[in-house]
């Protein structure tokens, strides 16, 4: 008699596991909003944080956490992917072009303020402070072309 009980339990445990209402993971999605002794309110989705702080159960929701059926889902083909890298590499191409323009500027405008000195500055620390944004300029544009550099030769891999 034990025998047929467990094996009922196994079968009615087996056919819930496998009935067509379970093959798409659900979950319970609950936010609790809790309010601290400061008065400070903080939202959470965790119950057993929440059932410590006693906080108020806000909104409560069923959600579907399974992914789309394989057939419906968009798959992206070799053609679209090539078109991609492709506008991909144009993009960065151009904007490596642009930065480095960028740079030829930003070092001509660096050459034109150290040709010029002030009568106000004669001690060499203020010439540094004057000519200190032009060279972070220029450095940012340096790194930004090895930045997309490297972008471009990861993409031809």
């Amino acid at each position: 008699m034990r025998r047929a009980w467990g094996l009922g339990a196994m079968w009615v445990g087996l056919s819930a596991c496998f009935s067509p209402m379970s093959v798409h993971a659900q979950a319970v999605s609950e936010i609790f909003k809790c309010r601290n002794e400061q008065g400070q309110v903080t939202y959470t989705n965790d119950r057993r944080q929440a059932e410590k702080q006693k906080c108020a159960l806000v909104t409560s929701q069923q959600v579907n956490v399974a992914p789309p059926a394989s057939k419906s889902f968009p798959r992206e083909t070799q053609r679209d992917s090539a078109k991609a890298k492709e506008r991909q590499r144009e993009i960065l191409e151009k904007e490596l072009r642009e930065e480095e323009q960028a740079l030829t500027k930003a070092k001509q405008a660096l050459a034109e303020q150290q040709a010029v000195r002030g009568g106000d500055e004669r001690n060499f620390a203020r010439v540094q402070e004057r000519l200190q944004p032009f060279q972070d300029t220029v450095q940012n544009h340096e790194k930004n072309i090895q930045a997309l550099q490297r972008e471009l030769a990861n993409l031809k891999q």
